[in-house]
């Protein structure tokens, strides 16, 4: 009753429409979690700046928070946030007071809990447009709650709270969004029961950072300029950086869980990345052809490693956390604060170009920036002054898109002078007045044209305003989500165990925390000063590398990564002395998930590497097309011939796909790939064979109790794997032997318990492939890291 007296009131003030002129209909707000903490700080604000922008723009409003709290506290708590909104400093007072008050008599507090409450609320929207005689246009759900209540809520509004055939439903949702790519497929799924595609805009609130949701804008306005430069031969390198100099005290709760990474990083600032590196679409302005554009971008970023990221956590994070979360004095967090990773595309426009994306807690100065460097070729015989000149092609030459805070402390848009003056829409930006002590990034800000909005808005009052325009384009996606997570989720799962470095924070970090590019990957500038976070722990420098016996074969073994630097150099002198002997090397190669960091090992480490005069064959590959991601093919051209010169006709792929159907035994295809290595390989005899073991002795493809390939005349044989894909093609372990040298890579806990199996049996084949391999001329290696040899 109270919400109807306040809508015909406000209605007779004439700041809304008459309800005979309210031909759009009326759209009714619901914020759950509306006394939390988003809520308080910038929600309700964004709200009001939503009623303040429309209130007569054609749609009546009511707003409705809803929280757990019971309706007397609830309706208080929420009333005192209520009471201190403010307006921008150009409205004026009169107006802002009156609106203000009208906002305030549309508001409404209800507990929302059970099935019944959200049936309540249902009856209550449609008395009130029924009593007011308002045709309905549409609901906004904002959940501003932890994402382990969305599923109830969603099945309550979905059973009960939905608005009626021919208005709209926009449900809003906060991040986290999962957290990693298997958590986030669930909670998709989840929702995907509830609520359709297009009613739901997950929020990411950096794309309402002024400066970052320009980028789009600023590349499509911009394009007569860009064009020629924007790309791998013209950008040095890329930077996306947000750093704070708060620590995470207080919010230990959910650092512990997400982690810098996650909190920042694979959402905040991979969307920055994209609309940066993605081709631009024909229309920017349209929502489904930039998320295409977005998806392609994500398949042609180059998988993270272990050694892609360098981490960091402020020192006194174990003490909050052992304090807040109420752990033992002993706890010890690996909980990166700080993270630095190094993200390459291999599209054509950005192959070989970095993008360093940075962020961390309890950091020197509180800045966000995305900045484009841009190579320079010039050389300026002019002295000093001319030298220095702002025009001089001499100077730096970058565009900086300028998210806030900093020195600048507003968002901006800073292209150098010496290379464009920029197209901006006089509407939505002006150009700054210049401010002489002011310096970015080593230069005079008159080094720059500067440009500052017109008119600076919080993030979430321009999201808060597309979701009523339903500007789908300014949030994520399903696919969107879940093309983040696959990007991140492999570096996350290789570093959650492993320590960070320690710094004391803010000014007192001082060059701890530099870090620089070493052949594709990041590493610290600096040694660290600072004990190990497990002093008494083994570390790798307290071992040497075993060099012994496994079933009378050499062995050698060390840490995974100083294990897979030796197999990359010996391989590298294998290679070598063949090319001097007979002028080629040819090298097969075993599929799995082992051989992957030797891939990237030998691609970002080995230049001298012969590639030049190496033929690459394929040890086994599964029956699926060779694009496919669980090719064998697939992962190899990934992770290695994408990144070295070797000549295509010196690549053998398995010709598992012919005649368009898959390892079909009328297409002769192992007689195809038997017949070239009989062809090209002198004696069929390979110059290294590289072979992993599997937990159930298999190798190659070869599996216990296979009936192909291990024994008999067939060089090349279709095997049946326990596991899907089930069809597999494979060299015979006859072949196998023949090679010159055999190297066995064996890692992980995972192989600890088949490892020391293996070391006891004898030639038993058909129980245990692995025990086959003995090359009857050639030489066998094993090359196993300490996880899997000592568990």
């Amino acid at each position: 009753e109270m919400l109807r007296t306040a809508v015909c009131a406000v209605l007779l003030l004439g700041s809304l429409p008459s309800p005979a002129a309210a031909s759009q209909g009326h759209v009714s707000v619901i914020l759950l979690g509306a006394t939390g903490d988003l809520a308080r700080k910038y929600l309700w604000q964004g709200l009001f700046q939503l009623y303040r922008d429309h209130a007569s723009g054609g749609h009546s409003f009511t707003f409705h928070g809803a929280a757990l709290t019971a309706p007397e506290r609830g309706q208080r708590l929420m009333f005192d946030v209520l009471k201190k909104l403010s307006c921008p400093p150009d409205e004026p007072p009169d107006r802002c007071a009156v609106l203000k008050d009208q906002f305030l008599r549309l508001s409404q507090y209800h507990q929302l809990n059970t099935a019944e409450n959200y049936t309540a609320l249902n009856t209550e929207i449609e008395m009130l447009l029924r009593q007011e005689g308002l045709k309905e246009a549409g609901r906004i759900f904002y959940f501003s709650v932890p994402p382990f209540a969305y599923t109830d809520i969603a099945r309550h509004i979905n059973s009960s709270c939905r608005p009626p055939p021919g208005a709209w439903l926009r449900v809003v949702l906060e991040k986290p969004f999962g957290h990693d790519l298997e958590s986030a497929r669930e909670l998709a799924a989840e929702l995907a029961g509830f609520f359709r595609e297009e009613e739901m805009y997950r929020v990411d609130h950096y794309l309402g950072k002024q400066a970052v949701a320009h980028i789009l804008p600023f590349r499509d306005q911009n394009r007569q300029f860009l064009d020629p430069i924007w790309n791998r031969h013209h950008v040095e390198r890329v930077e996306i950086v947000l750093k704070e100099t708060v620590d995470a005290k207080g919010r230990t709760g959910f650092y512990e869980q997400y982690g810098v990474i996650r909190d920042v990083l694979q959402n905040h600032l991979t969307e920055a990345l994209l609309f940066l590196t993605m081709e631009l679409p024909g229309n920017v302005s349209s929502a489904g052809e930039v998320l295409q554009r977005k998806l392609q971008g994500f398949q042609s970023l180059r998988g993270l490693a272990k050694g892609s990221a360098v981490l960091g956590q402020y020192a006194a994070y174990g003490g909050h956390v052992r304090e807040e979360l109420q752990q033992a004095q002993g706890y010890v967090s690996t909980t990166p604060t700080f993270a630095g990773v190094l993200i390459h595309s291999d599209s054509l426009r950005w192959e070989g170009v970095p993008f360093l994306l940075t962020s961390g807690k309890a950091l020197d100065e509180r800045v966000g920036y995305v900045r484009v460097l841009f190579k320079n070729r010039a050389y300026c015989p002019q002295s000093g002054t001319l030298r220095d000149a702002g025009s001089s092609q001499c100077k730096a030459k970058q565009i900086i898109f300028y998210i806030g805070h900093g020195a600048l402390n507003t968002p901006a848009v800073l292209v150098s002078r010496n290379l464009f003056k920029p197209v901006m829409p006089a509407s939505s930006w002006k150009e700054a007045a210049v401010q002489p002590e002011l310096h970015v990034f080593g230069q005079p800000l008159s080094d720059y044209y500067v440009y500052s909005p017109v008119r600076e808005r919080d993030a979430y009052s321009v999201l808060i305003s597309n979701i009523y325009h339903g500007r789908k384009d300014f949030f994520i996606t399903t696919e969107n989500l879940l093309a983040s997570w696959e990007f991140w989720t492999p570096l996350l799962d290789s570093i959650s165990h492993q320590s960070p470095r320690l710094y004391p924070g803010g000014v007192e970090n001082q060059h701890l925390l530099d870090f620089e590019m070493v052949g594709g990957e990041l590493a610290f500038a600096l040694a660290e000063p600072i004990e190990l976070l497990q002093p008494k722990a083994p570390t790798p420098s307290d071992y040497k590398t075993i060099q012994a016996k496994y079933r009378q074969s050499p062995l050698v073994s060390a840490w995974a990564e100083e294990l897979v630097s030796q197999l990359a150099s010996d391989m590298e002198r294998a290679a070598s002395s063949a090319v001097a002997r007979a002028g080629h090397f040819h090298l097969a190669l075993s599929g799995g998930s082992s051989p992957v960091v030797l891939f990237q090992q030998l691609a970002r480490h080995h230049y001298a590497f012969p590639w030049r005069y190496t033929h690459i064959w394929l040890v086994d590959e599964r029956c699926v097309p060779l694009a496919d991601p669980e090719s064998n093919f697939f992962s190899l051209h990934n992770h290695l011939l994408q990144s070295v010169r070797v000549p295509y006709f010196n690549i053998h792929p398995m010709p598992v796909h012919l005649n368009q159907r898959l390892c079909v035994e009328e297409d002769r295809g192992t007689e195809l790939y038997a017949k070239e290595i009989a062809a090209l390989v002198a004696n069929a005899s390979f110059d290294l064979v590289l072979l992993g073991m599997g937990a159930d002795g298999h190798t190659a493809s070869l599996f216990p109790h296979s009936e192909n390939g291990l024994e008999g005349a067939q060089t090349v044989v279709l095997t049946e794997s326990p596991v899907k894909p089930h069809q597999r093609m494979s060299l015979s372990l006859p072949l196998i032997n023949r090679a010159r040298k055999v190297f066995v890579l064996v890692l992980g806990k995972g192989k600890h318990n088949i490892t020391s199996l293996i070391s006891r049996v004898g030639h038993e084949p058909r129980k245990w492939p692995i025990s086959g391999v003995s090359p009857s001329s050639g030489r066998l290696v094993w090359y196993v890291d300490y996880e899997a040899l000592l568990g």
